[in-house]
């Protein structure tokens, strides 16, 4: 049968059916896409409603924690002798400083050589760090008069073989241990010449380099490997700087720093030493950093502003033009907006300053819901109570015991006093050994051991091979050793060793459960000798007590919060002090502190503007599936009225066909050319 579209009965049926079908479709169509496009209005002012709060939070950091209003100002009346640096713990004041002497590191220079390809020689170089004595005849010049370790750095014994036995390899190999000495190879007069310098400063941290010449089996002459010797038995590298400390006084008290950077002289200053000062002493003065605070301020009531005028322009409706933003009239933006504003307005939680709200500082809400700053009023109060200003932003925790520390607290934590009592003081890994007698003599037999400090294995640790007169001067040696340890060093696993009566005591710098030490292996006769048998020491205890009444979980000198108790997420620092009773936080939540918490619930994963685009991305996926049933629906009706005007054509040939025929077959009746006439 014939489907080709009015071929029999000249009808246009593909007009007919197109204009069928968009009549079909027309009103539905038109529906979906105005319900999607009403919705991706929705969803595109969600986005910039979550972006405006994410801004809005950005500006909010620096004030949400406690850090940021520790900042400080340092001056130095001269800053060619001296500069400075603070930190939330310098008390505000002015220092006076006089320099006598900048501290230098130790630099030893070898004879020179023709090439660096040369071949220094084999066997072993030790390094250590201490103080090295001298003896100043008169006349004459000053000789080596002994050695004392520095046990707060490690030591190290390198080896140099045919692989590594130039000038060139030697210099890599010694940079390649990585224990706090560079070599570097110079070009002078003399050739070149291995340069070997400590990279600290001050007296404690001159070298002793003792060798073990395997080339020709002397290990005190100037030829093969022993030419880099610096030790009691042979000076064969040239002194080029000695090591020296700083010298200078604060306030007049007398100060020796073995680095020009000296910390902790004053609690919370670093002070930089450039050049000694002379006859002028310089002034170094620090205060608080009351410009940085007025800048977070002002970043953070621009933030607020800039995300109130995104709200107002997804929220507006516009009665002239009936145009409406695309949150107009939402359930959800006016929750949000409205819980912002609320914590704009609200005081600061628990908080006994004088200031509990931005009024009282002079940030106050415009007619618009902006808010602006009196900068004379908020001057004043930076001026006249500047530590009262934290906690109208940030969550303060103030310990009324001064060796407890706040460290942070989480939205959970209650605004309340908490009471602390501390029924367990955190505890160091700690392993003992006693000697058999002194002195003692380190040989090949007894200077082997292999420690876990931490859970971290060492490698092969070997003491110095020599007499030690005291267990003070052999602990030195071990803690220099163990602490010199690569393996040691890089997890950070250090230890102190002391010799108290009659044994050693290793230490470990850490504090805790996981705080253990333990010998894994020694050498012959290192039980009988020195008293290492393996075996594990001691381990560390956690700090244990109660926040609040309720007990809390300790890790290392840490105590946190019980879950579900009032102190949830209250984390202290229990560094000192006794057991029992040590007085109680007072933990107050600023209003910065309560915003970046609201606005953190807002942009959770599964916070509520996450829920709400989930919804409204959900309901335009209904929508294409609404268009793509409309489609088929339409696809079937469009078969269905080509199907029926395509018989409806066939139907019309036929009577057409039939009329013809009739036509015909009339005309050749009898007579019907008379009928014809008589019509016409």
């Amino acid at each position: 049968m014939l489907t080709a579209t009015g071929i029999g009965s000249g009808l246009d049926i593909e007009s007919l059916v197109t204009q069928l079908i968009s009549a079909e479709r027309s009103p539905v169509e038109t529906r979906l896409v105005a319900r999607e496009s009403a919705l991706t209005a929705e969803l595109s002012g969600f986005g910039s409603l979550k972006s405006a709060l994410s801004t809005f939070q950005d500006s909010i950091s620096s004030l949400n924690k406690l850090s940021s209003f520790g900042q400080r100002t340092t001056t130095s009346s001269n800053t060619d002798a001296v500069v400075a640096s603070a930190n939330s713990t310098a008390a505000s004041g002015s220092y006076s400083l006089s320099v006598s002497q900048l501290a230098s590191a130790h630099s030893l220079a070898s004879t020179g050589y023709a090439s660096t390809s040369d071949v220094v020689g084999t066997g072993t170089l030790t390094i250590r760090f201490g103080s090295t004595d001298y003896t100043s005849p008169d006349p004459g010049p000053e000789s080596y008069d002994g050695f004392t370790v520095n046990p707060e750095k490690g030591a190290a014994t390198i080896t140099i073989d045919s692989d590594n036995n130039t000038l060139t390899g030697v210099r890599d190999a010694i940079n390649g241990a990585k224990i706090g000495v560079t070599a570097v190879i110079v070009n002078d007069v003399s050739g070149y010449r291995l340069l070997i310098g400590s990279d600290d400063g001050g007296e404690k941290n001159s070298l002793e380099i003792s060798v073990t010449d395997t080339g020709d089996s002397n290990d005190l002459d100037s030829a093969g490997l022993s030419a880099l010797s610096f030790n009691g038995s042979a000076t064969n590298l040239a002194q080029t700087v000695a090591a020296r400390d700083a010298l200078f006084t604060v306030n007049g008290l007398s100060i020796r720093s073995s680095d020009n950077r000296a910390s902790g002289v004053i609690e919370g200053l670093d002070l930089t030493l450039k050049d000694v000062t002379g006859a002028a002493p310089v002034t170094v003065t620090v205060a608080e950093d009351r410009q940085a605070v007025k800048s977070a301020v002002e970043s953070f009531v621009s933030g607020y502003n800039n995300y109130i005028s995104t709200v107002n322009s997804l929220t507006a409706y516009d009665p002239e033009t009936g145009v409406a933003g695309p949150l107009q009239g939402d359930f959800s933006a006016r929750s949000i907006a409205s819980q912002v504003r609320r914590a704009i307005t609200d005081s600061a939680e628990g908080f006994g300053g004088s200031f509990s709200s931005l009024s009282e500082l002079g940030i106050t809400t415009d007619g618009d819901g902006k808010l602006a700053i009196n900068s004379s009023r908020f001057d004043a109060a930076l001026e006249n109570a500047f530590d009262d200003i934290v906690g109208v932003f940030a969550a303060v925790g103030r310990p009324s015991d001064g060796t407890i520390k706040y460290i942070t607290s989480t939205a959970a934590t209650a605004v309340a006093s908490h009471d602390i009592n501390i029924t367990q003081v955190a505890t160091r890994g700690q392993l003992t050994a006693s000697p058999s007698f002194f002195p003692l003599n380190i040989d090949s037999e007894n200077n082997s051991l292999v420690l876990s400090v931490n859970g971290v294995t060492s490698g092969e640790i070997l003491l110095t091979q020599g007499n030690y007169a005291s267990g003070a001067e052999l602990a030195d040696e071990l803690q220099a050793r163990i602490n010199g340890d690569t393996a040691l060093a890089k997890a950070g696993a250090l230890v102190s060793v002391q010799f108290i009566n009659d044994h050693f005591e290793i230490t470990s710098n850490n504090y805790g459960s996981s705080s253990t030490i333990e010998v894994l292996s020694v050498d012959t006769n290192t039980t009988a000798q020195l008293g290492f048998s393996t075996g594990a020491g001691i381990a560390g205890i956690d700090v244990a007590g109660t926040i609040g009444g309720v007990v809390a979980s300790g890790s290392g000198q840490t105590l946190k919060g019980a879950v579900g108790s009032k102190a949830e997420g209250l984390q202290l620092l229990i560094a000192d002090g006794s057991t029992g009773p040590r007085g109680a936080v007072d933990f107050s939540r600023g209003i910065a502190y309560q915003l970046n918490t609201l606005i953190t619930s807002f942009l959770a994963t599964d916070g509520l503007l996450d829920s709400r685009t989930e919804g409204i991305q959900s309901r335009i996926e209904g929508i294409g599936d609404q268009k793509e049933v409309l489609d088929r629906k339409m696809e079937a009706l469009e078969i269905r009225y080509r199907n029926q005007f395509n018989a409806l054509d066939s139907l019309l040939a036929q009577l057409q066909t039939t009329s013809d025929f009739l036509t015909q077959q009339l005309a050749s009746l009898p007579g019907s050319g008379q009928l014809l006439n008589k019509n016409n």
